[in-house]
């Protein structure tokens, strides 16, 4: 309202992402939380040289430490105050990409966007209503929770229940047993632990009417365990931080697991070959999007600016393909694909059967040379409680793939570790399981 333009962050990051962050946006001010200021300290003692465009640091909380405190500000506030004159087209807000692949990029937003993302996903495809109570455990910090939580009950006068906490299954099952949501936002891996949890609660504990899904893809299983659980479907769907929220979405009455479903209305995709030329229906390439909620660049960074944004389209960088029925099913990141045996393979399809599997809780599939220098898929696994690591569960787990996939495609090896490598919003960081 006063034309400031706010960056969200993280609320989970390191002293040295904030300092990325802080230098790379070149922000004049900084709103902290009490809680959240030993994070900025190291910066704050070497502000002029560390960050040198910084001019104020307001802090929220009891104690300010000497900084501006959030309620003085608010205090000099007055009862009436005049809207800055914003357009459709202006900078509205920044996000920063989650970090899954590497250095997190700053996405530029415009005013326009976060009512279309509501007018065109939320009331027709999620099917928000105004009696709704919502509760989403993806965080205000990233794009999927922003729209969650915040614009979308917003939009239509629903009622938001918010949460300081990290959602641990506990923390979850606390706010579904006693806010009693009809809408709740997960995702994939949030939604495993949820199961894989011995505090499930009973069905009639609950109050949920519709569940979604982003951030990755849904493996079949978790969805049709959730179903079994709570009655409820999962509406699995993609978005992403440049184009702000879903465009791509399962629904209610149009629901087919190992899919991500069909086309927002309002949005228009491509799916396309090296050559950017849309390949048959049925064939593998990467996923283009066409809709009014892409960002408009991202900060000081031209170049990815112009390979990500090519006129009215966005390229998402991940690999599907459409069925004959018109829903598009995942193939991975363009970056993960995998050619094995001289043919393309997407880590998504194995790390999917082998969460098929009853020990496994989580998996991530990534390339890895073999002796004869060829490159082979390699997955790392998490295990659920009760279940052992070892060579006789990894040979079990290979015939698993075996058994569900082509044969090529199971993996060479499997390392089993106690948890995935992760961004803060639950994206799987498989660059780091490649070094």
């Amino acid at each position: 309202k006063a034309g400031v333009i706010p960056i969200a962050t993280n609320t989970l990051l390191t002293t040295s992402d904030y300092e990325f962050m802080l230098h790379d946006s070149r922000a004049r001010v900084l709103f902290v939380s009490a809680a959240l200021l030993p994070q900025f300290a190291p910066l704050l003692e070497d502000r002029a040289q560390r960050l040198p465009w910084l001019r104020h640091v307001v802090v929220s909380g009891a104690n300010a430490q000497g900084h501006l405190a959030f309620q003085d500000l608010l205090g000099r506030g007055t009862a009436s105050f005049t809207a800055a004159p914003t357009l459709a087209d202006e900078t509205c807000f920044w996000l920063y990409s989650s970090g899954s692949t590497g250095t997190p990029k700053g996405t530029v937003h415009v005013h326009s966007g976060p009512i279309l993302t509501a007018e065109l996903y939320a009331r027709p495809v999620l099917g928000i209503r105004e009696d709704d109570v919502v509760f989403s455990a993806a965080k205000l910090f990233f794009a999927y929770g922003l729209g969650n939580a915040l614009w979308f009950p917003l939009a239509v006068g629903a009622t938001t229940v918010l949460m300081a906490e990290r959602p641990t299954p506990p923390a979850v099952f606390k706010r579904l047993t006693e806010r009693k949501p009809t809408i709740f936002y997960g995702v994939p891996t949030l939604y495993a632990a949820l199961l894989a949890s011995t505090e499930f609660p009973a069905r009639d504990a609950l109050k949920l009417r519709r569940c979604a899904s982003a951030g990755e893809a849904l493996p079949p299983e978790i969805g049709k365990r959730w179903k079994e659980n709570t009655g409820v479907d999962i509406l699995d769907g993609i978005g992403s931080t440049e184009m702000l929220h879903i465009f791509l979405s399962n629904r209610a009455d149009a629901l087919r697991y190992g899919t991500t479903g069909k086309v927002v209305p309002g949005y228009e995709l491509r799916v396309v070959d090296d050559a950017g030329n849309t390949v048959k229906r049925g064939e593998l390439g990467e996923l283009l999007i066409r809709g009014p909620t892409s960002a408009a660049q991202y900060w000081n960074n031209r170049a990815k600016t112009r390979s990500t944004f090519e006129g009215a389209w966005t390229r998402s960088g991940d690999k599907y393909l459409q069925d004959a029925d018109g829903y598009y099913v995942y193939g991975g990141r363009a970056d993960d694909m995998l050619k094995v045996s001289g043919i393309w393979e997407s880590p998504a399809e194995v790390e999917g059967a082998l969460i098929s599997h009853a020990a496994v809780l989580e998996a991530a599939v990534v390339g890895a040379e073999d002796d004869s220098k060829l490159i082979k898929p390699k997955a790392f696994v998490v295990l659920k409680d009760g279940h052992t690591a070892g060579e006789a569960l990894a040979d079990a787990l290979k015939q698993h793939v075996k058994d569900k996939l082509a044969p090529y495609k199971y993996p060479r090896w499997i390392e089993f570790v106690g948890e995935l490598p992760k961004t803060a919003t639950g994206k799987i960081q498989r660059f780091k399981l490649r070094t």
